[in-house]
C-alpha cells in the first residue's frame, strides 16, 4: 500500500469514527439523528433485551480482543503496522454503527425528571461527559490514538505502546477519565428508559472489565512505573491523600 494510500485510509476510518462518535451523543440524548435509543420498531422485551445485549458485546469482544498485544502481535502480520489502529477504529465504529441501526428500543420509563432546574443540571452533565471523552484524547495523542500519526509517519512511526508514560492535566487525577466520561454520559439524563438503562448498565459493566484487562497490560508495559501510579491515582475518581 503506498503512502498515498494508507493516508487516504486513515482519513476514511476517523471521519467513519467522527460520524459514529457524534451519532453517539445523538442516540443517547434523543436528538439530530434519524434513530436514538428510543427509537425504532417495538418488539417482545426479551427480544428486545437479547437483541442489544448481543449488539453491545459485538462491540465489546471487538474493542477487547483487538486492543491486546498478543491480538495486534499476530494481527499486524496481515494488516501494515502503519494503519493497525486506524483499522482498529474503523472495525469498532462500524460496530458502533450496527448497534445503533439494529438497536430494539424498551421505551419504559424507569425516572423521568421534571423540575427545570434539575433536568438542566442533567443534561449539562451528559453534554459535560462527551467533553471530557472528546479533551482527554487531545490530553495524550488525539490523533496517535485514532490511527492518522501512524499512518502518515508510515513505517518510521514507532509502534504505539512504545509511547512514553506520562500523566498530561486529568490523568493526574483519574486514570482513566475517557471511561469517566462515557460514565457521566451515559447515566446523566432527566429521562431515562428501560432501553437507555440497559445501554449504560451493560456499557459501564464492560468499563470496568476494560479497564482491568488495560491495566494488566500497562503493568506488564511499564512495570513499577505504572504500579505506583495505580496506587497513588484513582481509577475514575480523584484520590485526595487526606482521604486516606
Amino acid at each position: 500500500m503506498s503512502h498515498a494510500a494508507r493516508v487516504l485510509y486513515a482519513l476514511t476510518s476517523y471521519a467513519i469514527f467522527l460520524v459514529s462518535f457524534i451519532y453517539a451523543i445523538g442516540f443517547l440524548g434523543g436528538g439530530f439523528v434519524p434513530k436514538a435509543v428510543d427509537d425504532g420498531p417495538i418488539v417482545a422485551p426479551w427480544l428486545a433485551i437479547v437483541t442489544n445485549i448481543v449488539l453491545l458485546t459485538v462491540f465489546a469482544l471487538q474493542h477487547s480482543v483487538m486492543a491486546r498485544p498478543r491480538f495486534k502481535a499476530w494481527w499486524t502480520r496481515l494488516v501494515p503496522k502503519p494503519i493497525e489502529r486506524s483499522t482498529f477504529v474503523l472495525l469498532a465504529s462500524l460496530a458502533l454503527l450496527l448497534l445503533f441501526w439494529q438497536w430494539r428500543p424498551l421505551p419504559a420509563t424507569v425516572w423521568s425528571v421534571s423540575e427545570p432546574v434539575v433536568a438542566s443540571l442533567l443534561s449539562g452533565l451528559f453534554w459535560f461527559g462527551w467533553l471530557v471523552v472528546l479533551a482527554s484524547t487531545f490530553m495524550i495523542s488525539h490523533f496517535d490514538l485514532f490511527g492518522l500519526k501512524q499512518a502518515i509517519r508510515g513505517w518510521r512511526s514507532p509502534v504505539r505502546d512504545e509511547a512514553t508514560f506520562t500523566t498530561p492535566f486529568l490523568y493526574k487525577h483519574v486514570r482513566h477519565p475517557i471511561y469517566l466520561g462515557f460514565v457521566i454520559a451515559f447515566w446523566a439524563t432527566p429521562m431515562m428508559t428501560v432501553g437507555h438503562l440497559l445501554f449504560a448498565a451493560v456499557a459501564t459493566a464492560y468499563i470496568f472489565v476494560g479497564i482491568q484487562l488495560e491495566e494488566r497490560d500497562l503493568v506488564a508495559f511499564f512495570g513499577d512505573r505504572y504500579i505506583r501510579y495505580r496506587r497513588e491515582v484513582g481509577m475514575l475518581l480523584p484520590r485526595y491523600r487526606g482521604a486516606r
